[in-house]
């Protein structure tokens, strides 16, 4: 104690001097001559034992407050603060959405940066102090104690409108600090959301002072590692049809994070490529995609620990077992399964599925999207290519699909279609530097050159020249919840759930499996983050093309005569079509749809006939939910089913019946009466036993007259014709608001929202039922959704993302 403070003496009376060194440390790193009169300078906690604090005793607080918006690649100034190495690696001024003339390098946390070192040639700066260890340099030199003390005063203004959420992406470094706090005064951390307790704020600030110390790695225990082992050899196995399966499977699972049945719920993987082998030390290959090839002629693929802070917004959960390894040998390795040579790596800067896989059967790989369908979808809605409103427009809000049904018996012939259709399917260049709208039109009329051999390929080979009925869609194959799926776009982010949630839609999908294949890699394995604007604009446009031919594929199963009627009305608007982007099918070369229809309303009629495609699943309580006239499945939610087809067995959320009435209340308002409704929203019920409140999202879907039109925010919104779906639980990632609402109170609730259509009575209903960026009580409903969360599906543990919350 006598130690600590006569250093802080010390240090004081030498800046008093003006002495300009201590112990090798300029003083000017605190406080420069013209800043003298304007930084803040950091007094060390007496009180505090040193050496009691690392990593893990802050890290809950961590995952907790600052993930809520330092997660991912969205992370403000790309600083992550979900690990210890997203800490040293520090912040940077590069924005990694933006536009650009020209890629950037890549900056993936983990995999391009080896050392603190490696990122500062990168331009990333430090947040914590880098220069000698001393409490009142580790506190001065910290960009990260600067802002939470900035925090301190003023505190959060009433009016959160004051804060400019622009403002998130401002990175000051630490020589900038001085002018920061004064021309921003409301940007501590956590920054436009309540301070941390007194309590939070001094463990983080004493853990600081302490030097940052980090704490021992997690060890994984020995049923973990023989798990571990066992999938390691399985995926290095040297006979030609593995190490194409091998291949196959990394591509499309290198994003996801994997779960081993029966361990530790919060125990992830992320399947790598390694200069290492099996037993060693995890050397990560820095390749940008999955199918380029690798720097070094004999890789390993191995599964590494993720050690990161979950966050929702890129947490999607594949699990491995033994059933699983059982069914991929069934549908990779079976005899028919005859692999003379694995291909070579493609020297194309753009992926080639279609070639690279020939030699695998085609339905395999159909099927191995089908039984995890739910986690492909969402590894593609959680890539960072739709996280923008630019990237997610083309998408509708609420859209049911459906899958073609694989054919098992037509492997031949489909790989020999596959295999001549190739260069029509190509996707943009991958490598970040794009041909531009050339490029664009290029494949615009490489695709309409496969839909018509598509066309002729169905007609006399799938359908055999016969009419086309709902014998082609999948039916799950009796036990699977993946045949049926409904996408929710919210503004600038999307997310997927099982089964036909919501009312009837205007429009669905039919995903074949050249389609589905070209959707994973045009928005996961193709996309490039860091590439230039020119490759951000063709990913977006090439989904336009992909988007239009899954709901032509649904316009198949309607009558001929009606086809055309019924497309156009998805597009009234002449002008959205500045690019043909939406390009009209060949109708007359379709055959007649076999589907028998009672009324005129053909669309709505064939959404409902879509439930009827599957055999009833398991219910998973006596007491189903309330769920929206006409929901299409009784009822709409699935329970999970047995291995080896489910990726992540997921208890479906199911609410108290004694709030039926009201879940169906609410889910029958429209147009103005949600008119006070963000996109998603988050409701907490308040009953006598709080750990059994019940919770709800609460999905507005925007009425579009059309989708797809880059830079058109509009949209041709309809707000009039907006509905509400409530689902059990919580879905998405970026909740835009939380509702906390007693149960005596929810019908004037629901009174109170369908009145609130100005500005007076909106304010009332929030002030009586939301929670404010400023509410006291903020940080106990954020912690409370996201144990909720937690509590239902406990494999997914990403904490919510809360820089899109709203400003009411």
């Amino acid at each position: 104690m006598r130690k600590l403070q006569f250093s802080s003496l010390l240090l004081l009376a030498l800046a008093a001097t003006g002495i300009a060194y201590y112990k090798g440390i300029s003083l000017s790193s605190l406080m420069t001559d013209k800043d003298a009169g304007k930084a803040t300078f950091i007094p060390i906690n007496s009180k505090h034992k040193p050496g009691r604090l690392n990593y893990a005793s802050v890290q809950p607080l961590l995952e907790s407050r600052c993930a809520s918006c330092h997660a991912g690649f969205d992370a403000p100034c790309q600083l992550q603060l979900t690990s210890y190495e997203g800490l040293q690696r520090g912040a940077s001024k590069q924005p990694l959405y933006e536009t650009r003339l020209h890629a950037i390098p890549p900056s993936r946390l983990f995999i391009d940066g080896k050392s603190t070192e490696d990122w500062r040639k990168q331009g990333f700066f430090a947040v914590l102090n880098e220069k000698a260890n001393f409490p009142e340099l580790n506190l001065n030199n910290s960009l990260m104690a600067k802002l939470l003390v900035l925090k301190r005063n003023p505190p959060l203004p009433d009016n959160g409108n004051a804060l400019d959420p622009d403002h998130s992406d401002d990175c000051p470094t630490l020589a900038e600090f001085a002018d920061f706090q004064h021309t921003q005064p409301f940007a501590g951390m956590p920054y436009t959301l309540p301070n941390l307790n007194p309590s939070e704020q001094e463990t983080l600030l004493n853990w600081l002072q302490d030097g940052a110390k980090n704490s021992l790695p997690p060890v994984l225990s020995e049923p973990a590692l023989a798990e571990i082992g066992k999938w390691e050899q399985f995926l290095n196995d040297t006979t030609p049809a593995m190490q194409l399966t091998a291949r196959y499977l990394y591509e499309h699972l290198f994003t996801g994070h994997l779960h081993i049945k029966d361990q530790a719920a919060n125990e992830f993987y992320r399947l790598v490529r390694a200069k290492t082998p099996p037993g060693q030390a995890i050397e990560e290959l820095d390749n940008l995609h999955p199918f380029t090839a690798p720097a070094i002629g004999q890789f390993y693929y191995r599964l590494r620990p993720v050690t990161e802070t979950l966050a929702d917004k890129t947490h999607a959960v594949y699990e491995l077992s033994d059933g699983k390894m059982a069914r991929l040998k069934a549908l990779f390795l079976s005899p028919a399964t005859t692999v003379a040579q694995p291909p070579d790596y493609a020297t194309t800067p753009y992926a080639q599925p279609f070639s690279s896989f020939k030699d695998l059967p085609v339905a395999a790989r159909y099927q191995f999207l089908l039984d995890d369908a739910h986690y492909f979808l969402s590894t593609m809605l959680k890539s960072p290519a739709l996280n923008s409103q630019e990237g997610a427009n083309g998408f509708r809000d609420q859209v049911w699909i459906a899958f073609w049904q694989p054919r098992t018996e037509l492997n031949a012939q489909t790989n020999q279609f596959l295999s001549a259709n190739a260069p029509f399917l190509r996707l943009p260049t991958a490598s970040g530097e794009s041909g531009g709208f050339a490029e664009w039109f290029e494949l615009k009329s490489l695709q309409q050159q496969y839909l018509a051999n598509k066309a002729t390929f169905t007609e006399t080979v799938l359908l055999n020249n016969q009419a086309i009925d709902l014998k082609q869609l999948w039916d799950g194959g009796g036990s699977n919840d993946n045949a049926l799926l409904t996408l929710f776009r919210h503004n600038d982010n999307a997310s997927v759930v099982k089964g036909l949630q919501g009312k009837t839609p205007d429009t669905a999908w039919v995903i074949d499996y050249p389609l589905f294949e070209r959707l994973y890699y045009l928005l996961v394995a193709d996309f490039n983050l860091y590439g230039d604007s020119a490759h951000h604009l063709n990913t977006r446009l090439t989904l336009s093309l992909l988007r239009s031919e899954a709901e032509n594929n649904f316009l198949h199963f309607l009558p001929k005569a009606v086809r055309p009627a019924v497309h156009a009305s998805w597009y009234p608007d002449l002008g959205n079509r500045w690019l043909g982007v939406f390009s009209t099918p060949d109708f007359a070369n379709q055959s007649e749809s076999a589907v028998s229809y009672q009324s005129q309303d053909y669309p709505h009629e064939l959404l409902g006939k879509l439930p009827k495609i599957v055999a009833p699943l398991p219910i998973a309580a006596a007491n189903p939910p309330a769920l929206p006239a006409p929901c299409p499945q009784e009822p709409c939610t699935q329970a999970s089913v047995p291995e080896p087809i489910v990726a992540v067995p997921v208890p479906t959320p199911l609410p108290d019946p004694q709030f039926d009435g009201f879940i169906a209340q609410l889910n029958a308002l429209k147009g103005s009466e949600i008119t006070a409704l963000p996109e998603v929203s988050f409701l907490r019920i308040t009953t006598a036993t709080p750990d059994q409140d019940p919770v709800y999202t609460l999905i507005r879907n925007r009425y579009l007259s059309h989708v797809g039109v880059m830079f058109d925010d509009g949209q041709g919104w309809q707000a009039d014709k907006d509905t509400l779906t409530v689902l059990p639980g919580l879905v998405g990632s970026y909740p835009n608001q939380f509702f906390k609402v007693a149960s005596e109170q929810l019908p004037d609730f629901a009174n109170q929202l369908k009145q609130a259509q100005t500005d007076t009575a909106m304010a009332q209903f929030y002030n009586k039922y939301g929670v404010a960026r400023n509410d006291p009580q903020f940080w106990a409903s954020y912690d409370s959704f996201n144990q909720k969360h937690r509590d239902g599906r406990p494999e997914n543990r990403g904490v919510f993302d809360l820089s899109r919350y709203g400003w009411r």
